[in-house]
């Protein structure tokens, strides 16, 4: 697991020329559009190091999750939802409470060291990097991948609570009877067709807003007012 940190090389005079490079480097949205950042995540520079630290390390678990979901479910384990039910050979409070405190001890070690070091990584060792990846282009590559796995994770979620499929009994019945069994079919086929309506117009909204807008970098506020 490779990090991105800025760590504390981030100069406050030229936050928002670091914030816009971010930005434009691992943004979702074409160069014309770089920058991308609606809801203004990224215009406190005392903030954006730790959601971008908050970025990697929820795509890193999508990732393990998708790939642990898939795996299960084409092996034939039991399927992901039901894993809280499965015998692990202990009582769920011991279970719990043995989670409690190994995953307590990581994430302090993982935060004091990111604190220190502005890089992501795990026990002593920051950045994590055993196989010798570390590199820009990977680095890029990984922030990618971490955004899809939590779209997939996602997309996941919400299949099974509308079809009660898991993903690889989802595409054998899509694959099936494409034209019958697909999205737009689904008993939330409007919703559907809504969002997708919604982020065709997004990205004209969000040029005119740059384009028409006074230039001001506002943080974002949960309560405008």
């Amino acid at each position: 697991m490779v990090g991105l940190g800025f760590g504390h090389s981030l100069n406050r005079d030229s936050s928002k020329v670091h914030r816009l490079t971010w930005l434009a480097r691992f943004g979702l949205f074409p160069t014309r559009l770089a920058g991308f950042d609606p809801l203004r995540l990224g215009a406190n520079p005392e903030t954006l190091p730790y959601l971008q630290e908050a970025e990697l390390m929820n795509g890193r678990w999508a990732m393990a999750a998708t790939a642990g979901i898939l795996f299960t479910d084409a092996v034939g384990l039991p399927k992901w939802w039901e894993a809280g039910a499965v015998d692990y050979g202990m009582d769920t409070q011991t279970l719990i409470g043995f989670q409690v405190v190994a995953m307590g001890l990581l994430e302090a070690a993982r935060v004091r060291g990111f604190m220190k070091t502005g890089e992501s990584g795990a026990l002593t060792s920051f950045p994590f990097d055993p196989a010798g990846l570390d590199a820009p282009d990977k680095r890029v590559k990984e922030v990618k991948n971490a955004r899809l796995a939590m779209v997939a994770f996602l997309g996941m979620c919400s299949q099974y609570a509308v079809t009660g499929l898991s993903p690889l009994e989802g595409l054998e019945a899509h694959m099936a009877n494409p034209q019958a069994v697909n999205l737009f079919t689904s008993s939330v086929g409007g919703e559907a067709v809504a969002f997708i309506a919604f982020l065709s117009c997004a990205p004209t909204f969000l040029l005119a807003q740059k384009t028409l807008g006074d230039g001001k970098d506002e943080e974002f506020r949960p309560i405008p007012w």
